[in-house]
């Protein structure tokens, strides 16, 4: 339901767009400032990790939520108050005098980033007529892109010649012009008003950090000590509770329901085991690459973009080998890929290892992202009701944020377990294990691709319905 006269479409496309960039941006920009974060607020693997999973927990928990708020209390003014809570994190966390503020400043901004991103999208499509939405979303996911490819180049040189704290720094003078120009810019609208799920988001929340707590801790303070079974075990009774919760309320934060159907649940396994294998390992080698291989952060930032700029060039590539193929063949091609890139990394590393020699696995990887995503959004969309496409969008972003979360916490575990970052060689060591660890869960998922039927529960192909009322986030870990 649209109150007021919209901006205009290339206004909206303008602030959404750039609020899209600066949100996406900050998924990785800050991978190639782990080591400098490290060495300047003296924390360890599990500090890092944390400044990592703070952002990509809280948007996860509360992606799903903040898009009910919006359609009860209008998309312009969450945006805003989204695009304020991100701006300040930003500078909070520019401020952190250790890395215990930094963590808390990432978690807030990961909070206004699942406000903001989201409702980019359902304001850009609200705004421009339905005969240009095809080419103004086109843009959309280009913007999003770019924040990905961009995210590692950016923050390593803002890294080397500035200082770490300069990735936060630079979202705050953005954030302030567009929340001057917002308000003039965008139309205010209100989608259908849905109950909210306060005590689900409470017990997903508690559940997750419960168990990303006892994974990230397990190694250091042994898995049978107290406080690390305590933490397992008390996460995975609140994620049972949970489970239970959405399946008893009327109105749950996560449809249960939508999980009955094969098809949607085995798109969002493999999404995943995707999730959890890529960016896992790409929070480990950031740090092997200028740790190890002695690249400066912007050399490693450069050097990454075989990887995370080979989406943008292969995604467009995927309509016509889904409509050749069809999308459960396409995705699995996507996963053996990601799985090959990564194997050939692991097969090869030392810790004398050059670019070189590594290229090919980047290729690979990057290359697999790319048939990867489209894909699995047209499945996942195709085996849901057309009346639950929206939500059903945004399910499967937040299931893949959890799997990053996994990813970072237990890739990172098994990492601390087979080395650590003292020395080259216990670098590679703990690299190595932690790399055909995430080409097994990758070569699993490519494998459980294969289960997606062909068809749906009608007999139908499964193709895409409208996103009804838009809850979808831009995808990176």
């Amino acid at each position: 339901m649209r109150d007021h006269p919209p901006g205009g479409p290339l206004r909206t496309f303008i602030i959404t767009g750039v609020a899209l960039f600066m949100v996406t941006l900050d998924n990785l920009i800050v991978t190639n400032a782990l080591p400098a974060i490290r060495a300047d607020l003296g924390t360890g693997l599990e500090g890092l990790e944390w400044t990592v999973n703070a952002y990509t927990i809280a948007s996860a928990v509360l992606l799903l939520p903040a898009a009910s708020i919006a359609d009860r209390h209008g998309r312009r003014r969450l945006f805003l108050g989204g695009l304020a809570l991100f701006t300040l994190a930003s500078a909070a966390a520019a401020l952190a005098p250790n890395v215990g503020v930094l963590i808390a400043a990432r978690a807030v901004q990961g909070a206004g980033g699942a406000i903001v991103a989201p409702l980019t999208l359902t304001l850009l499509a609200a705004a421009v007529p339905a005969a240009r939405r095809g080419a103004a979303l086109a843009a959309w996911s280009v913007m999003s892109g770019l924040g990905v490819a961009l995210g590692p180049v950016v923050g390593g040189a803002v890294t080397e010649y500035a200082s770490w704290e300069w990735i936060f720094w630079i979202n705050v003078p953005v954030g302030a012009v567009l929340l001057v120009l917002a308000p003039g810019f965008l139309a205010e609208s209100h989608g259908p008003a849905k109950r909210l799920d306060p005590l689900g988001t409470l017990l997903v929340t508690g559940g997750v950090l419960g168990v990303v707590l006892g994974l990230v801790r397990g190694n250091e303070h042994g898995w049978t000590s107290a406080q690390v079974l305590g933490a397992l075990i008390g996460g995975a009774v609140l994620l049972a509770a949970f489970v239970a919760h959405e399946l008893r309320t009327a109105h749950p934060m996560l449809p249960m329901g939508l999980f009955r159907d094969r098809g949607f649940s085995t798109v969002n396994l493999v999404g995943i085991a995707m999730a959890f294998a890529m960016f896992g390992s790409t929070f480990l080698l950031s740090q092997f690459m200028q740790g190890v291989m002695g690249y400066s952060p912007l050399e490693a930032g450069v050097r990454s973009l075989p990887w995370t700029g080979m989406p943008i060039l292969v995604a467009p590539l995927t309509a016509p080998l889904i409509a050749r193929f069809g999308g459960r063949a396409v995705l699995a091609a996507g996963l053996v890929l990601q799985a090959a890139g990564l194997g050939w990394i692991a097969a090869v590393l030392t810790p004398g290892l050059g670019y070189g020699e590594a290229v090919p696995g980047f290729v690979l990887a990057g290359a697999g992202m790319g048939l990867f995503f489209p894909p699995v959004a047209r499945l996942v969309l195709g085996f849901a009701p057309p009346a639950l496409s929206g939500v059903a969008s945004g399910v499967s972003n937040v299931v893949r944020q959890l799997g990053t979360v996994l990813g970072v916490a237990v890739l990172g575990t098994v990492f601390a377990a087979n080395g650590d970052m003292t020395t080259p060689r216990a670098f590679a060591d703990g690299l190595d294990v932690a790399l055909w660890a995430g080409t097994g869960v990758l070569a699993a998922g490519a494998l459980i691709s294969l289960l997606i039927p062909a068809r749906t529960p009608d007999g139908s192909e499964p193709e895409p319905a409208p996103v009804a009322g838009p809850v979808a986030e831009p995808v990176t870990g």
